[in-house]
């Protein structure tokens, strides 16, 4: 091997070391034994996962957060998907600054949005609840469903829609039977980005918290400012085990591979 494709590969398993180390240790701080997070850890114990279904804010916030990430992925795909399918076809100017509205929320920091929409829907007379939330959380998940779905379209002849056309196919026939199961994988690349988006998002959240609508990564700051246990490596070890089951999910189901081109 030359030096450049040696220096290439330890490049590449130092880069991978730097990125996994802290998540490996996170994991095996979660099933120590001792009563705080040290590592290495003394023995292996299950006590903190049991912690997790012990203390009822922690699951009360995951029942919202998973309620909350549906709700918002619903919604990103009920928006997203029609005005993909039209911005991806269009040529004029009008289409290009509606795309870039659509995907603005990509570039803008997250304790902005939340703030801004705080005031605004107050302004509106929704204020701290559910449906704030589940607004907020759609407008920073749409632009994955927008981009996905769009990028796929892109790259899907027209033909294939206007054969349909012209054997007598009407406009939702179409749709359901040559647009949809062609631009699946960009719909399931950006439902799933969404819901792991609105699962784990915490600056837009953190505005619209209160005793009903608390989201589980606000718990677990709130829990973390008063006492720090391995029962936050627990927590963090279950949405890890969350994305990877999404992961391998959607790995069966279309393939990363196509999800990964349709991002």
């Amino acid at each position: 091997m030359r030096l450049s494709d040696i220096a290439l590969w330890l490049f590449t398993i130092a880069f991978f070391v730097f990125m996994i180390l802290p998540i490996a240790v996170v994991v095996v701080i979660s099933f120590t034994s001792a009563g705080y997070a040290a590592f290495p850890i003394p023995g292996w114990s299950l006590q903190w996962f049991a912690r997790i279904f012990e203390y009822q804010p922690f699951l009360d916030s995951l029942w919202v957060s998973l309620k909350l990430a549906v709700v918002a992925t619903v919604l990103s795909c009920l928006l997203g998907i029609p005005a993909a399918l039209y911005l991806a076809r269009a040529r004029s100017g009008w289409a290009m600054a509606i795309t870039t509205f659509l995907l603005s929320p990509l570039s803008m920091p997250m304790i902005v949005i939340g703030f801004a929409s705080l005031f605004f829907l107050s302004w509106l007379g929704f204020g701290v609840s559910f449906l704030s939330l589940a607004v907020v959380h759609t407008v920073i998940c749409l632009p994955y469903v927008v981009r996905t779905c769009a990028a796929v379209y892109r790259a899907v002849p027209p033909a294939y829609e206007e054969a349909a056309q012209i054997l007598g196919a009407s406009r939702f026939t179409t749709f359901r039977e040559v647009t949809l199961p062609l631009i699946r994988p960009g719909i399931a690349a950006g439902s799933l980005f969404s819901f792991l988006t609105s699962f784990d998002n915490l600056p837009v959240s953190y505005f619209f918290g209160s005793a009903q609508t608390n989201t589980l990564p606000v718990v677990m700051l709130a829990y973390m400012e008063h006492q720090f246990d391995p029962s936050i490596a627990a927590l963090s070890t279950l949405q890890l085990a969350l994305a990877v089951i999404a992961l391998v999910v959607a790995d069966r189901l279309y393939g990363i591979e196509k999800m990964t081109v349709a991002a």
